[in-house]
């Protein structure tokens, strides 16, 4: 299940800090939320798929990891990136 090339390339687009970013903590948060996003689609008609359920626990967790990351480095853009994919209510920390 990977992204269309297209989709990819405009979140890329949106979430890069400059012009030849492709794999900056921002980018792959935000590319590891449009996977999980459509995996839990996936999940609502195919109830017992338990091997992708493996996979999208392990893109949760390595996304957790990422916002860890960010946030301990910059919390500026981690409080952005938070807020842009609406991934949970940002608190001042």
């Amino acid at each position: 299940m990977a992204l269309a090339k297209e989709a990819k390339e405009k979140i890329v687009g949106d979430f890069r800090t400059h012009e030849s970013d492709t794999g900056s903590p921002q980018v792959q948060i935000a590319l590891l939320s449009q996977r999980i996003n459509e995996l839990t689609e996936h999940f609502k008609t195919h109830k017992k798929d338990n091997h992708s359920r493996r996979g999208l626990l392990m893109m949760v967790q390595h996304r957790r990891s990422l916002l860890n990351y960010l946030k301990k480095t910059n919390i500026q853009q981690y409080h952005d990136v938070v807020g842009r994919l609406g991934l949970r209510v940002s608190q001042k920390n």
